[in-house]
């Protein structure tokens, strides 16, 4: 499971990577960074599952 979270950690970062590569080409595709923006977004979602069951509540 921790395997799995760094590996969608590092697809969200080379993803941010690659939005800001082609928005500052400025010639870039809008559709494809929208795209790419949605991506990001469900690995953001992804991690922050896996994230929640790993790491246990604490019930104060």
């Amino acid at each position: 499971m921790r395997k799995r979270l760094e590996m969608l950690r590092i697809e969200h970062r080379d993803l941010d990577a690659a939005i800001d590569a082609l928005t500052m080409a400025g010639g870039g595709d809008q559709l494809q960074v929208a795209r790419l923006k949605k991506r990001k977004l469900r690995l953001k979602d992804q991690i922050a599952l896996i994230e929640d069951y790993l790491i246990p509540d604490i019930i104060a």
